[in-house]
């Protein structure tokens, strides 16, 4: 997750990365060599301690009262009051910076912002927080976050995108016109999803080496820019990734690892414009607060609708100052769609900057296909699914490699090896703990000619590599755990590694929750994350054409994450925009979080549903209910906070209700799915009758007995209008 502080934010890891190559004749198997991906992300940085945000006195421009823009408008920069303002902003960091030249010299300011905080960035070269913020000019100083890239078409069935396009002209008009700026890792102009053929001429900003007519801006955030002579290029695979899957144009044709897939792909919001905010440029793997910063006040000026964000890392509380960032570009009519975190399952692993109160942040679900092979051991065979390393066919003994303190009873392969122990044979090894380019590595150098990895949950996918040098170059597959006895019997049998796959499609496995996806509630205040799911496993989506190899013309892969589920809600923000262009920043995240389709994401095993708040916020997204949402919510979800067992409290929250339809509507409210003892929800008030566009506030109550058992308690307050449910928010408490 992130922090704020010096943000050092990474991109959040695919899961999972099969490749497709489209050469100019035919479609070509390669080695893909997809964006970091890691089991496990605990040995990350969290922070950079030698940079830091400096928060100071006065509001900045999205929430000062004279220059904080109207609801569904935008700050006005060539308002002489806007003007005015950003001046004394100036003059008061000016100040600042005077202050710290005398006081603190050897600590230097390396960037400066005032639209989403007033704030420094402070490179400290040795100086503390303590030392930085010693004047009564500073509100606030936090160390930089460290972020990380945190993944008919099967994901658009899912989402009902295409319905919701024929709501208003179909695909030709679908997020028509409306701008999402893509922070992450760049764009592949080059790629067909992002081909400008039939777009009109548009402005271009930026690197223009780097823009066409369809991704409109290419902009490089990293303070050694200059000295490395970074560019906007779209190297890493995520940045591309993500973008295909908001805006690739419409039904592009795909194959990965050799297969074409039977349907052709298309955006979220095909005829989305994008912008290429790059925070991750050449082999950069994480970027700080004041990069990200940079990045969305710079989208946001460029005239950016929407942003996606698939990047996090530690999340500091309510004071972290990227999520105020966000809060407050929200309040100024900018969408921001985050990924959760891929630090799950566990209650409370959800990052930042995902843990921003007005951030849309999507946890990950399933969809159910992949490019599914025949590992064959000792003449039986087992399904698999190949990883992002070498090619098969490999034949070779298989190799058990047992380990009692493993999991599973085999070896994790997080260690090396002694060289030579596996020479020659196909190692058995199990998921979990270490990435897989490490335990790709430990079988390669102790002389294995390949590997099959039990997955530690039922089910496969894809298995990425994590971005360093030197990626290992032997093949892996991976198996259910259902196979392992089999398996593991089988030692010393001969064992091929097969070559190409087949596509498979499974609709029973769908929206099944991913065994990854971080999980809420925030911390300090404990409020409900994700808003909402979302497709983030077995996702197809572009990747550069680099990583399929010389004269590729295509290049696409799966990948897995809630990095892969952000940029589904970016996609629908954009769709939703472009149908209702009158409707703030904040109807848009009510209107996909609030109208999600409840009780429909699967357990692991797919025996139960998941209705848990802070595991799956509102449900599964579903486009076509968003844009025909009739009413907005503020706040999206609500949250009691943490209270103590013995305190026997009542607390109140008020919620607002904007009517969002056409007309004249009567709203009655209910609290429904009542769950855990010792806590009454209730919402206040008489049904409440709004005409267009017009709001009132509602009283939403808990009611907790004194001595209540611990934990987590939560409930659904339901507005119905004209006979039918027309939005859901989850109410939460904690009971410590």
């Amino acid at each position: 997750m992130t922090k704020v502080s010096k943000l050092s934010i990474r991109r959040r890891t695919p899961f999972m990365a099969s490749v497709l190559c489209a050469a100019v004749a035919l479609a070509l198997p390669a080695l893909a060599q997809a964006a970091p991906q890691s089991d496990s992300s605990t040995a990350r940085a969290m922070q950079d301690t030698g940079y830091a945000l400096v928060q100071l006195q006065g509001e900045p421009l999205a929430a000062y009262v004279k220059t904080k823009p109207a609801r569904g408008k935008k700050v006005d920069f060539g308002n002489t009051t806007t003007k005015s303002y950003r001046a004394q902003l100036s003059a008061l960091r000016n100040d600042y910076k005077a202050w710290l030249r005398a006081n603190v010299p050897k600590a230097t300011v390396s960037g400066e912002f005032d639209l989403s905080l007033n704030a420094v960035s402070v490179k400290l070269n040795g100086a503390t927080l303590a030392q930085v913020s010693a004047t009564p000019m500073v509100s606030a100083a936090q160390y930089q976050g460290l972020y990380y890239p945190t993944a008919a078409d099967p994901d658009l069935a899912v989402i009902k995108a295409t319905d919701a396009w024929a709501a208003a002209g179909g695909s030709a008009q679908a997020g028509e016109g409306v701008k999402v700026a893509i922070v992450d890792s760049g764009i592949d102009t080059g790629h067909p999803c992002f081909s400008d053929a039939g777009y009109p001429a548009q402005t271009q900003l930026g690197d223009r080496r780097f823009t066409n007519n369809k991704v409109i801006a290419a902009r490089v955030f990293n303070n050694k820019s200059p000295s490395r002579h970074y560019t906007a290029e779209g190297v890493g695979a995520h940045g591309t990734h993500v973008s295909g899957t908001v805006a690739c144009n419409f039904e592009t044709p795909v194959a990965v690892d050799g297969v074409t897939l039977p349907y052709k792909m298309s955006g979220v919001a095909p005829r989305a414009l994008v912008g290429n905010y790059n925070v991750f440029p050449a082999d950069v793997e994480n970027a700080r607060s004041e990069d990200i910063l940079n990045a969305l006040e710079a989208a946001y000026a460029d005239g950016f609708d929407v942003a996606n964000m698939s990047l996090g890392g530690g999340a500091s509380g309510i004071q972290d100052l990227l999520t105020i960032a966000v809060d407050n570009l929200d309040r100024a009519n900018m969408v921001v769609a985050i990924s959760n975190g891929n630090e799950g399952p566990g209650y409370g692993t959800v990052g930042s900057p995902g843990s921003a109160a007005r951030g849309l942040t999507a946890g990950a679900s399933a969809v159910g296909h992949q490019i599914g092979h025949k590992v064959t051991v000792g003449g039986a065979q087992y399904a698999a699914v190949k990883g992002d390393f070498g090619p098969g066919p490999v034949t070779a003994p298989l190799r058990v490699v047992a380990d009692p303190a493993g999991f599973n009873g085999l070896s994790l392969a997080c260690a090396p090896f002694t060289p030579g122990s596996l020479s020659g044979t196909i190692a058995l090894i199990s998921r979990n703990v270490c990435d897989f380019t490490v335990k790709m590595r430990n079988v390669q150098d102790a002389g294995g000619v390949g590997a099959i990895v039990v997955n530690r949950v039922p089910g496969t996918f894809v298995m990425g590599q994590n971005g360093e040098p030197g990626q290992p170059t032997i093949p892996g597959f991976m198996v259910d755990p259902a196979d392992l006895a089999a398996l593991k019997a089988a030692d010393g049998q001969p064992t091929t590694l097969p070559k190409l796959g087949e596509y498979q499609f499974a609709a029973g496995d769908n929206d099944v929750i991913a065994d990854f996806t971080s999980w809420g509630p925030t911390d300090v205040d404990f409020r409900v994350k994700p808003d909402v799911m979302a497709p983030g496993v077995n996702i197809v989506s572009s990747i550069p054409r680099a990583y399929c190899g010389s004269g590729a013309t295509s290049c696409f892969a799966f990948f897995n994450g809630t990095s892969m589920a952000a940029p589904h809600l970016a996609g629908s923000a954009a769709v939703v925009r472009q149908q209702h262009p009158d409707w703030s920043a904040a109807d848009v995240r009510s209107a996909i979080v609030n109208t999600a389709d409840r009780g429909v994401i699967q357990s692991l095993d797919k025996t139960a549903i998941v209705k848990s708040a802070n595991q799956v916020g509102t449900g599964r997204e579903n486009l076509l209910s968003a844009v025909q949402a009739a009413v907005a919510l503020d706040p999206v979800s609500v949250s009691f906070g943490p209270v103590p067992s013995g305190s026997g409290q009542t607390l109140q929250v008020p919620v607002t209700l904007t009517n969002t339809s056409g007309g004249a509507k009567t709203y009655t409210l209910a609290v429904v799915e009542s769950a855990g003892s010792g806590a009454s929800f209730t919402v206040g008030g008489a049904p409440v009758t709004l005409g267009a566009g017009e709001n009132a506030s509602v009283t939403v109550s808990v009611a907790l007995q004194k001595g209540a058992a611990a934990g987590h308690k939560q409930a659904v307050l339901q507005v119905s209008a004209g006979g039918g449910v027309v939005a859901n928010a989850m109410l939460y408490t904690f009971v410590k």
